[in-house]
């Protein structure tokens, strides 16, 4: 047995943990404030609370609020951009995974030259290594879904590439905020979607082929937190306790990517995004779990039996399948966001090539012509 394992996060998690942030060390005196387009943050007063919070602290900030659900390369450059010319001296995300995963990348190009895509290892980056690290990014999440606030991963959109970058330990957030009272506002079907994101991340780590003891543990964790609270959090909003449980699988499932890794699943999802923007990463991992997980059923038999039991059940496809009955998103259609039989072939395609190296990790070796057949015992 041998392992590496090394997750420097500062994690304050609990309700009302966001207030901690007026007595909190701070790693900076002016932070770019990193947040979505969509307003909410604004609506809820979330951001209101942040500044005042800062200001307690003497600390200056500056808000940048043009992060997509898909955040793309053109804003990460144009964030960077902002840092220099305000001279913050660290980056604060609130929001969801996608304004976590923009300040991350925006940390990396405030202190290093050149464009974003430089630095990506595969699809059309050029794979240069990134010489001076990144500023120190402050997580406050008010969603329960990518686990982002827990590793050292970003995932940027450029054109149709999708693709995934980390830097650790350096993209790690130095301090991460995981508040379940930010996340009551969520609607049922987003609190399944970025439930069931946390679930697939454990998922897929506990798959892996470079699973560890470690990552084992708060895999089967998240699992089971997930299977025994997502259905109550999407049924009722602010039921407190369902919302904490699955804000902590969501947080254990980013510890699992710190110490395991994804697997093709989501370089399948990544890439229906990616050519396919309107679909929620959520929903498209939905979409393909059960054709995904039932192609790897006879290579995975003692793990499924594991993830099964940790959900109640003996049969994890069946648990699989009862969960998202329970919360209400099981048969989404492809076709319902513009994908066509004769699109899956380019979906596959543009996920060998952009983040394909997920294939290594799988429990056996997944080809592109093994994604297609997936894509199309999937589609509906």
């Amino acid at each position: 047995m041998s392992f590496d394992y090394h997750i420097p996060t500062r994690i304050l998690f609990g309700a009302g943990k966001l207030n901690q942030l007026a007595e909190e060390p701070l790693p900076g005196t002016k932070a770019l404030i990193v947040m979505s387009n969509g307003g909410s943050m604004r609506r809820h007063g979330y951001l209101e609370r942040l500044e005042g919070l800062l200001k307690q602290q003497n600390i200056e900030s500056i808000v940048f609020d043009k992060i997509q659900p898909n955040p793309i390369k053109e804003h990460v450059m144009e964030g960077a951009a902002l840092v220099k010319e305000h001279h913050c001296d660290f980056v604060v995300a609130l929001g969801g995974g996608s304004p976590i995963d923009a300040a991350k990348a925006i940390a990396v190009m405030a202190v290093n030259p050149g464009d974003f895509w430089d630095y990506i290892g595969s699809g059309s980056g050029k794979g240069q290594p990134v010489k001076n690290g990144a500023l120190p990014i402050v997580a406050i999440t008010t969603t329960a879904g990518t686990g982002t606030e827990a590793d050292p991963w970003t995932v940027i959109t450029n054109g149709t590439e999708k693709i995934g970058f980390g830097l650790p330990p350096h993209t790690f957030p130095t301090i991460s905020v995981v508040d379940p009272e930010l996340m009551v506002s969520i609607p049922p079907h987003l609190t399944a979607y970025q439930g069931f994101d946390a679930f697939f991340h454990a998922v897929e780590g506990y798959m892996a082929n470079v699973a560890t003891p470690m990552s084992d543990i708060y895999a089967l964790e998240s699992i089971r937190l997930v299977a025994g609270y997502l259905p109550r959090a999407v049924a009722e909003g602010t039921d407190i306790e369902a919302r904490e449980k699955v804000a902590l699988a969501n947080t254990l499932s980013g510890m699992v990517e710190s110490t395991s890794c994804v697997v093709s699943q989501h370089a399948l999802a990544h890439a229906m995004g990616a050519l396919y923007p309107e679909l929620a990463h959520g929903a498209g991992l939905l979409m393909l779990s059960e054709a995904y997980f039932s192609h790897f059923a006879p290579h995975c038999t003692v793990r499924y039996a594991k993830m099964a039991a940790a959900m109640g059940g003996t049969d994890f496809l069946a648990e699989l399948l009862a969960l998202q009955d329970q919360c209400g998103v099981r048969g989404l259609r492809m076709s319902e966001y513009g994908i066509t039989e004769d699109g899956l072939e380019a979906i596959a395609a543009n996920a060998i090539d952009t983040m394909g190296f997920l294939c290594d990790f799988d429990p056996v070796q997944t080809t592109q012509a093994d994604a297609v057949d997936i894509l199309r015992a999937a589609f509906k």
